[in-house]
């Protein structure tokens, strides 16, 4: 388990993560620790994503995604068949007027 959350304590403003597998949740901690109900969202996101394919290539659809909302952001990223989620506190900023 180590070896999957290496880096992952160390993310400025991190308040959760999760790696997750097709079996299941392989770790997690914080706010993330023992979500199942969020572990099955986003993994549910990333498969839907995963089935958007520009015409014609063969590369994988994305990497990384992000789910932002008011207070935290969520950071999905996909790596050797695995889900690696983290939740991150939100930097407030002020928005752009157009």
């Amino acid at each position: 388990t180590a070896a999957l959350t290496a880096g992952l304590e160390r993310i400025p403003d991190q308040l959760g993560y999760l790696v997750i597998s097709e079996d299941g949740v392989l770790a997690s901690a914080g706010e993330l620790e023992n979500d199942e109900h969020t572990a099955g969202v986003m993994m549910q996101m990333v498969r839907t994503a995963s089935h958007f394919r520009l015409s014609g290539s063969v590369d994988v659809p994305f990497k990384r995604m992000s789910v932002i909302l008011d207070d935290f952001v969520y950071t999905v990223t996909v790596s050797a068949q695995k889900v690696f989620v983290v939740k991150r506190q939100q930097n407030q900023r002020e928005p752009v007027n157009v």
